[in-house]
């Protein structure tokens, strides 16, 4: 690929277009390889007309901005960018696996090693975010992509924002991950997305988040108050990170580094092989 030293300028013609991957509101994502270095990539494609209809053109340039920069193995490399007369290109690296949502779906929920392994290369990828001063706030199974060796790569910063200031107030993301703060159009900070890691970790374990109610108030309602129960086969560590996390008030969550040092994060996460195994088994 062409680095930030050679400054490439990329167009359509410099890759071999594929398969769609995917594809969203305002455009679908191809598996793409580029024909001068071979290199695989994943081509997001965005209408410009969509962009326009929708004012999202600076919440585009934003995202572009914010993950161009971030470099960090857990995080969704942003190679770079391109535009014809009607289209946006991004070029973004490939992560064969899919996404986390897809594999919830279809496994249902993940084994405790399993899910103490995603948690922990979130928590780090969300802590080196941090430290950039870059809140994601829209942590969900959809933005966690995972590569064939089963590394967790966080994705989709349309929601991100620089933030030097670290308080923020609009209100985004999705509602069964939303902190009660940023419900209640509060100032929020950094610690909207540890409230996420909680509700992600309850639901790789149970299959479903902790807030879930058919009513879309009901859901509220409850994630206003923190008002959600344990399974009872949940894990004890697990409920105990769980618990640290999804307090009301966002000081008194668990921080990142001690989320990744959890006794049971650190426990379980040490027993998954992940995509090896699966990779002996397909032989």
């Amino acid at each position: 690929m062409a680095t930030e030293k050679t400054a490439r300028v990329w167009a359509l013609k410099d890759f071999d277009v594929g398969r769609s991957l995917g594809r969203g509101k305002f455009g679908s994502v191809f598996l793409a390889r580029e024909r001068e270095s071979k290199f695989v990539v994943a081509l997001k494609v965005l209408f410009k007309n969509q962009l326009e209809k929708h004012n999202l053109e600076t919440q585009l340039r934003r995202e572009i901005e914010i993950q161009y920069h971030l470099r960090h193995p857990n995080i969704l490399r942003l190679f770079g960018y391109f535009h014809d007369s009607t289209r946006v290109y991004i070029v973004l690296e490939y992560a064969g696996r899919g996404c986390v949502y897809d594999l919830l779906k279809k496994e249902k929920k993940f084994e405790s090693p399993r899910a103490a392994s995603y948690v922990k290369q979130l928590a780090d990828a969300l802590h080196y975010c941090h430290q950039k001063r870059v809140i994601h706030r829209d942590i969900k199974p959809e933005n966690l992509l995972v590569t064939m060796d089963d590394k967790i790569k966080l994705a989709d910063f349309g929601w991100s924002v620089h933030s030097p200031s670290s308080r923020r107030s609009t209100v985004c993301g999705t509602l069964d991950y939303i902190c009660p703060e940023m419900l209640e159009n509060r100032v929020h900070n950094y610690a909207a997305d540890n409230w996420s890691i909680g509700v992600l970790l309850y639901e790789f374990l149970h299959g479903e988040p902790p807030f879930m109610m058919e009513g879309q108030m009901d859901t509220i309602e409850r994630i206003r108050k923190a008002a959600y129960e344990f399974p009872p086969d949940m894990p004890k560590g697990a409920c105990d990170v769980v618990a640290k996390l999804l307090r009301l008030e966002g000081s008194e969550r668990l921080p990142l580094p001690d989320v990744i040092a959890h006794p049971w994060i650190v426990e379980e996460s040490s027993k998954y092989v992940g995509g090896e195994k699966e990779a002996t088994v397909k032989e």
